[in-house]
């Protein structure tokens, strides 16, 4: 009985660091309206300019791989989501390796906080937070049109999103384990945005081999493509199954990895 109260304890005393972490970054983010509002204006601009450049392609030729201007959009919709909301919740991957570099990370070993999490969650992006709020209304509102009202199709939707999270989770945490272990971290980020990116639209539109590497190997179809289908009643309860024990496996690994970085960790003092 004692070890769900201590989870519960953990759990709670995790949320209410991460809370004000967020403060911090609400402050942080706000220092400077100006540069803040022009950097929001940009996140939007380029949303919308690639947002219309989706809807002339499909309305032009009326469907895409198959599927319609709605559906295509919501493909949009649903990548943006995962992409912005790892963006959002893992933006410490992104200075960690000055960390590592300057010793910081010492301080962050010997803290009551577990390391891993004050580097995923360590620096939170309020202005992607901001932007995640309206995609998230234009997905809900959407879903109905997308789905034909199916109810069981919209709650495998929503766990396969949070699937696909749990997968860009696993990547970040070996990004970090790899930024201890060789100190490349920043190039492998940006490989892992660019091959997401692949995801804005449904893996069906790519040729073979890309298809299946996009599928199989680097898991974008199943992060970005299979919730959407899933939610349209195009995918086997097979390949959700699947999806589902991609994410597991792939957390589990990276956490493997994770430890086996601590173990090749040298302190900057040393």
């Amino acid at each position: 009985m004692l070890l769900p109260e201590v989870k519960m304890k953990d759990f709670k005393k995790y949320l209410k660091v991460w809370w004000l972490m967020v403060g911090g970054a609400i402050a942080l983010a706000f220092n400077s309206r100006i540069g803040a509002g022009m950097f929001l204006t940009g996140k939007v601009a380029r949303f919308l300019l690639f947002f219309y450049f989706l809807y002339l392609l499909v309305s032009h030729t009326q469907t895409l791989a198959g599927y319609q201007v709605n559906q295509i959009i919501f493909f949009f919709l649903t990548f943006n989501l995962i992409d912005v909301g790892a963006q959002c919740l893992f933006r410490g991957v992104y200075v960690f390796r000055s960390l590592v570099i300057s010793g910081q990370f010492d301080f962050d070993l010997i803290k009551p906080i577990r390391p891993l999490f004050r580097a995923l969650a360590g620096r939170i992006d309020i202005l992607d937070f901001m932007t995640l709020v309206p995609l998230l209304v234009l997905t809900i509102w959407l879903l109905p049109s997308v789905s034909g009202g199916s109810l069981v199709n919209s709650v495998v939707y929503w766990l396969l999103v949070v699937n696909g999270l749990v997968i860009a989770l696993a990547f970040h945490v070996f990004a970090l384990a790899l930024g201890i272990v060789t100190l490349e971290i920043d190039h492998v980020v940006w490989i892992y945005r660019d091959l997401t990116s692949m995801g804005k639209i449904p893996v069906d539109v790519y040729k073979e081999p890309v298809r299946s590497l996009l599928t199989n190997i680097i898991p974008v179809g199943i992060m970005m493509t299979i919730p959407a289908k899933s939610l349209m009643g195009l995918t086997s309860a097979g390949i959700i199954v699947f999806s589902f024990g991609v994410g597991l496996v792939s957390v589990w690994l990276s956490l493997k990895y994770w430890r086996y970085a601590l173990t090749k960790y040298s302190s900057a003092s040393s």
